[in-house]
């Protein structure tokens, strides 16, 4: 299958959100130019807010966090007026998705920039039986049904710490949002609020890391 290009997704984006039906009034990109990009191999947290480093399977990644926010300021974009904010995570051990009971759910993960929130969703990391299953919202906004490690990128890495020793038990995301900005910086958050009135220890049975973080500049005319 061909892959859509970036231009492609902007122009299809736009069409629909602001209901314009003629091709010729459709903006094109001028410039592409990826502004920011961090996978923490080298230890880089300048510009970063509550962040700290471990490894996690050989990789060096940032977390982790329960019900908590990490931030990072970009100065110095390029011109542009669209920012493609791409952020990979490591969902940990226990996530149960979109359950509202008030002990294990629902276990919400947030995004946003410059103090605007655009992008909340639910994981769920559970076993999924047709008899039971704790539905997770991504890839879509809260409050949307889909099965467990929907969207996910990898899917059998072993958890963090309630299950350490457990294949399967840590799910990795790449979420990705497109957003108009046009400002020579941009400050991106992340965070969550987790449900764990029902463990003991509820950092160790439900937590998150960050494992990359890429900013793109775009351009149109």
């Amino acid at each position: 299958m061909e892959k859509i290009s970036w231009r492609s997704y902007l122009r299809v984006w736009m069409l629909f959100g602001m209901g314009i039906f003629m091709t010729s009034c459709l903006p094109t990109v001028e410039t592409e130019q990826i502004a920011y990009s961090n996978d923490f191999s080298d230890l880089d947290l300048a510009g970063f807010e509550n962040a700290r480093l471990f490894v996690f399977q050989n990789d060096t990644v940032v977390g982790y966090y329960h019900n908590e926010e990490v931030a990072v300021s970009i100065p110095n974009l390029p011109t542009h007026n669209y920012l493609k904010i791409t952020i990979d995570i490591l969902v940990h051990d226990s996530w149960d998705g979109n359950p509202d009971d008030g002990f294990g759910g629902p276990d919400f993960w947030y995004m946003g920039n410059d103090g605007v929130e655009i992008f909340r969703t639910t994981f769920s990391n559970s076993p999924c039986a047709s008899t039971y299953c704790l539905y997770q919202s991504y890839p879509n906004d809260y409050f949307r049904q889909n099965v467990p490690k929907s969207g996910a990128i990898q899917t059998n890495l072993p958890g963090l710490c309630i299950f350490g020793t457990t294949p399967n038990y840590t799910t990795r995301y790449s979420v990705s949002k497109l957003i108009e900005h046009s400002n020579p910086s941009v400050r991106i958050f992340m965070g969550d609020e987790l449900t764990a009135n029902n463990s003991p220890d509820p950092i160790c049975d439900e937590s998150w890391s960050l494992a990359k973080v890429e900013v793109e500049a775009i351009q149109t005319n």
